[in-house]
């Protein structure tokens, strides 16, 4: 790993399919990340979210390879760690095995220690209310922050 990059991996039991639409879709995306937002899912589409709070993260979807790839620019508009908006790049990918898929997030352009350590402690905390959600369940209210 170099300092600039958050790497999380999850396995995750649902389909990839199944996984790919809590990023594809507003509802599913903000039922384990986020209060409110707006996100246009396509290639060029923006995206703005709060988290909690007055953390509001925005960027830009790069690359939506149904099922497979989803590669989005990231960074906060308010609050959050000093990271401007869009500076950062999220690239998640998933793979289908026997138990479900397997979620490989690698979050680069991290260009401080602490913007990589607060990254690392968030994309845990989410990925994790992600696989809740993914598998049926519900993450219940989000204490984050």
């Amino acid at each position: 790993m170099t300092t600039d990059t958050v790497i999380v991996e999850r396995l995750i039991a649902a389909r990839p399919e199944t996984v790919f639409a809590f990023f594809t879709d507003r509802d599913k995306w903000l039922s384990w990340m986020g209060t409110e937002g707006e996100f246009d899912f396509e290639p060029g589409g923006a995206f703005r979210t709060r988290i909690t709070g007055e953390n509001v993260a925005e960027g830009t979807f790069v690359e939506i390879e149904p099922i497979t790839r989803l590669v989005f620019t990231w960074g906060w508009a308010e609050g959050g760690p000093a990271v401007a908006s869009g500076s950062t790049t999220v690239e998640i990918t998933l793979e289908p095995v026997v138990q479900g898929t397997f979620l490989r997030l690698v979050h680069r352009d991290l260009d401080t220690p602490e913007a990589r350590d607060a990254h690392q402690e968030g994309w845990d905390h989410y990925v994790d209310r992600l696989a809740l959600a993914a598998g049926g369940h519900d993450p219940g209210p989000d204490d984050w922050l």
